[in-house]
């Protein structure tokens, strides 16, 4: 697929909020409840920090196939090309922040 610019349109989330957005570099947090997540996709040329604020996020990775579990105070990176699904992993919602850079964001969709 291409890669998009905003793939707002392809997700609910219960919130989102911009915290940071300098060139190349963004901080947003979301906050997801049990029955939301962010599908597969992975990013050319950046990372994805994910760090918990409340709840539980899970993230599912693929090359090699792993499943994160993270707390609050807790964080995984995933590294560009990753292929990753961000869900929550308990029944009451999450809130994390996920900090994007460095370099030119874009999202591919993985179908």
């Amino acid at each position: 697929m291409e890669p998009l610019k905003d793939a707002s349109h392809l997700y609910e989330v219960e919130r989102t909020v911009m915290h940071a957005e300098r060139p190349g570099f963004h901080i947003t947090e979301h906050r997801i409840t049990s029955t939301q997540s962010v599908p597969w996709h992975y990013h050319n040329h950046v990372a994805d920090t994910f760090y918990v604020l409340e709840g539980q996020l899970r993230i599912f990775l693929q090359n090699p196939k792993e499943a994160v579990d993270l707390a609050p105070g807790e964080t995984c990176t995933v590294a560009a090309i990753r292929p990753h699904l961000v869900t929550n992993a308990l029944e009451t919602p999450t809130t994390f922040l996920v900090l994007q850079g460095i370099g030119e964001y874009d999202y591919v969709p993985l179908v």
